[in-house]
């Protein structure tokens, strides 16, 4: 296997000239001496809730060891993985508002809801700041029903930068192939590559342009939107500049992206785009939305008939449905691990030095007051988490502890993560980081 470290060190010294002081060649490695080993941290956000009889093994009540116990069926693919599983039982977002989903809230730990704009930054966003940076700091992707991806290829319900900053996630995988290797390709994939780098080029000189003659009161709002298109063609002049090292990531395109059968092709190869972001070097921090955030979602390639709204009124426990779809969840968890163990990095693997957190925008259950929001956790994030285990928590604590946690193992020193005094004197019985889950 080649060595992933060797493999960058052309890639930062090729683009460390263009991008400047910001991103130095050895931040671009992310594997400086002072900093120690690269770390990335994957969200997986599944929608209609996680309810905790699909994660907890059967008669386990308290805190203790996975090793002799059995999954359950819907996370059984994970059983040959438990000695890096983390299953949390007792958190809570009950000021966030869940019901159907909390939306940015799930990720900010702050009230959400549907239409409401993010009111501040979100986790996976505040971690890909913390994390060495990268070509594309944070990647999210997307996934729904064929007719929601199509008609609303780029969506924003999870994540955002700050209060009113929502980060897209990407569902069309073809436009998300164009974005990330369109410079490296060829045939039609390349001169739609060009053709839209050329129109993108123009609107970002027409709208800087036009913001000048603006009344000062709009000028501020309008170059957000100017700003928009200046991220866009400055991350592909920034991955064109690494087009050789990026040739040996790119998925391979075939008639999933052109001519899916079901969603879940796309779900598939959307998740391949993921996983080649993160194994390429570009990014540390990649989100992924299953049903995106929202009340939809459609699994019709895993023989699923039902759709959307309908699936979250369907008791999870025993469901031959949600078996279905939390299966296909564990086993695209099964494929992150496996590609990430099979890279070596330092004196391990990427793997090694992973975080995958597993959970839902909607706690526990579809209509629900989030008192519990289960989540899993897998690996240990270069030694930092406990693995191997079962926690079951009293229930006092946030999510946002939760996030304070994964900021204390990033190097950030933080106690609260969203959460101010007057509002943890209410939801929040302890400070900073939960013991439970670090070494």
């Amino acid at each position: 296997m080649l060595n992933r470290r060797q493999m960058l060190q052309g890639m930062a010294a090729g683009a460390g000239a263009t991008l400047g002081l910001s991103l130095l060649p050895e931040r671009l490695l992310a594997s400086s001496v002072s900093r120690g080993n690269p770390k990335r941290v994957i969200f997986f956000m599944q929608n209609q809730g996680f309810d905790p009889a699909t994660c907890i093994p059967e008669g386990m009540k308290r805190s203790g060891s996975l090793a002799k116990v059995k999954l359950p069926e819907p996370i059984r693919a994970l059983e040959p993985y438990k000695e890096r599983l983390h299953i949390i039982n007792g958190l809570h977002g009950l000021h966030t508002s869940p019901s159907h989903s909390a939306f940015f809230g799930a990720l900010g730990g702050y009230r959400g809801g549907d239409g409401v704009p993010p009111s501040a930054s979100t986790i996976d966003y505040e971690l890909s700041n913390v994390l060495p940076q990268t070509l594309l700091p944070h990647l999210c992707i997307g996934m729904d029903s064929i007719e929601n991806m199509t008609t609303k290829p780029t969506l924003a319900t999870l994540s955002a930068s700050g209060a009113g900053q929502p980060i897209f996630m990407h569902s069309n995988p073809n436009h998300l192939y164009q974005m990330l290797y369109g410079g490296i390709s060829s045939g039609d994939i390349r001169r739609q590559h060009e053709a839209r780098s050329n129109v993108l080029n123009q609107i970002e000189m027409l709208a800087a342009e036009k913001g000048q003659g603006l009344p000062p009161a709009e000028q501020q709002r309008y170059g957000q939107y100017v700003q928009g298109f200046e991220e866009v063609n400055g991350l592909r002049d920034r991955l064109d500049t690494v087009a050789d090292h990026l040739r040996q990531f790119a998925p391979e395109v075939d008639s999933r992206y052109t001519r899916p059968e079901f969603e879940t092709d796309w779900h598939d190869v959307l998740l391949d785009l993921g996983i080649s972001a993160l194994t390429s070097g570009i990014t540390n921090t990649l989100t992924i939305g299953s049903g995106r955030g929202e009340i939809f979602g459609a699994w019709k390639g895993l023989g699923i008939e039902q759709q959307g709204h309908n699936l979250g009124h369907m008791e999870q426990p025993g469901n031959p449905i949600w078996i279905k779809i939390r299966q296909y969840n564990s086993r695209m968890l099964v494929r992150i691990m496996e590609t990430l163990e099979s890279v070596p990095e330092g004196s391990g693997t990427m793997m090694d030095h992973t975080l995958i957190v597993y959970t839902s925008n909607n706690a526990d259950r579809q209509h629900t007051n989030g008192a519990n929001w289960p989540v899993m956790l897998l690996g240990n994030f270069d030694g930092a988490f406990k693995t191997g285990c079962f926690t079951q928590l009293d229930g006092k604590r946030p999510i946002n502890s939760l996030y304070t946690t994964l900021l204390r193992a990033a190097g950030q020193n933080c106690d609260r993560f969203n959460m101010d005094e007057k509002l943890a004197m209410k939801f929040d019985a302890g400070n900073g980081p939960i013991g439970e889950l670090l070494v």
